[in-house]
Formats: C-alpha cells, structure tokens, sequence
C-alpha cells in the first residue's frame, strides 16, 4: 500500500515550486490532494498532473491571507473529502531587495500577511477539523531565512523567523492531541523566486552553498512528505534546514 492511501493532505501554494512537487508527490503516494493556490490555472494545471498519473486531486482557489477565505478553503476539503489529514502550509512570498530603513509599511504588511499570518490562519482552521477526526500531521514552510539572518530583506527575515515561532508554539499546544506540526527550512531551491533572479546572482548563492548547488522543490518534497508520515511520528515543533548544509558552514 501507499504511503498516503486513504489519507486526504492539504496543500497551499500548490501552483508551482515546492508546494507544486509536494502535490505531486502525495498523489503519487495515494493521497487525495486539495490543491490550494491564488492562481486558478496554475492551480489546476497541477490537478491535471496529479490526474494524469492516476492520481485524485481538486482544486481550491484561495488567498491564505484572508481569515474568511481560508475557512472556506477547509470547509470546502471537508465537504469534499470528509476530512483532512495532513497539511503543507506553504504558500508564500519574497520581498525585493531593500534596507530596514527603506522597507515600507505596505512592504511589511504584504510580506507578513502572506509569509506569516497566512500559516495561523491555516493552523487555526486545520487544527479546529484535526481536533475532530483524532489528530493529524501539519508541516509548515519557513526558510533558512527563519534560522539565520539576511541582510536587506527584512520583512522576509521577520516573517520566516517568525513561522518557526508559530510552529514551536502550536507543537506544544497540541502534542498530547495526536497533532503534530513541524516545519522545514529549504535553502536556495530552483523555483519561480529563484528564476527571477539574473543568472549571475544564482551562480552566486550555488557557489555559497557547502554543496556547490542549488536544490530542487522534489528535494523539500520529500522531506515534507516524511515529516507528515508515521515514519516521523515522535517529531514535532522541529524546523529542519533543507540546504546542503548552508546555516552550519
């Protein structure tokens, strides 16, 4: 049997990157995928592909930084799957380069809105229906960026930091609940934010990594997928760095 065989996983940010190749990779292991994202046909070209491998997927449109739209995103799995067993909280955003002093409020509020209050607002409502089926597995994504600091992103910095916060303190809240929730720490990971940046800057952060490479979204792909399994099940309120060893050099 597959790893995830009638179980029902959650997972934001679905439409590309990291959260992309999760989704696929717990179709692939038998799970009924609720593929979340703000972009619709990025969202739904992932259903497809979870589908062409014969796997089961749906697709809910929504922005995880409104409280409402993110009750409708877990009433809305209820419905259709009775249940949510796992999630990946992963949806997120970067910030342009620029100082302390020169980030502006609206800067601020848009990358903590959608870094950091986006997994409360998804914890809260998940755990609320966990609570109800006898517990469940919640990983969570932050960045090395939430381990160590970076210069010149501020917002970014402060909202990873601060999921890794939020992760600790929920893992204790409801450890004894059959709850766990973890989160992981990718490194320099060839996704979309990646992409944007020049080719220059990428041989840069590979030539920094301890591995002399840049990692792929399949890479955190595995490793959500075993944080949430039975594999990890004395683990909770960890943040693992995914980096090739980036923040211990």
């Amino acid at each position: 049997m597959k790893t995830y065989q009638n179980k029902v996983v959650l997972v934001t940010g679905a439409g590309s990157g990291i959260g992309k190749a999760s989704a696929l990779a717990f179709g692939r292991e038998g799970a009924s995928v609720i593929v979340s994202d703000i972009n619709e046909d990025a969202g739904m070209k992932t259903v497809v592909a979870i589908k062409n491998c014969f796997g089961e997927a749906t697709f809910i449109k929504c922005d995880v930084s409104k409280d409402l739209e993110v009750k409708n995103l877990i009433e809305s799995s209820i419905k259709k799957y009775g249940k949510i067993d796992c999630a990946f909280n992963n949806a997120g955003i970067e910030e342009h380069s620029t100082s302390t002093l020169e980030c502006t409020e609206e800067t601020w509020t848009k990358i903590l809105d959608t870094n950091l209050k986006s997994v409360w607002l998804c914890l809260k409502y998940e755990i609320l229906s966990m609570l109800k089926t006898g517990g469940g597995s919640i990983v969570n994504c932050s960045s090395i960026a939430g381990l160590v600091g970076f210069p010149n992103i501020p917002a970014y910095v402060a909202s990873k930091h601060g999921v890794i916060g939020l992760t600790e303190a929920t893992s204790l809240e409801f450890a004894k609940k059959n709850i766990r929730v973890n989160s992981v720490c990718p490194g320099p990971i060839h996704t979309p934010m990646l992409e944007r940046l020049s080719k220059e800057q990428e041989k840069e952060l590979a030539e920094k990594d301890p591995m002399g490479r840049i990692g792929t979204p399949e890479e955190i792909a595995e490793t959500v997928l075993w944080l949430c399994s039975d594999k990890a099940s004395y683990i909770t309120g960890q943040s693992m760095a995914i980096d090739g060893g980036w923040v211990v050099q």
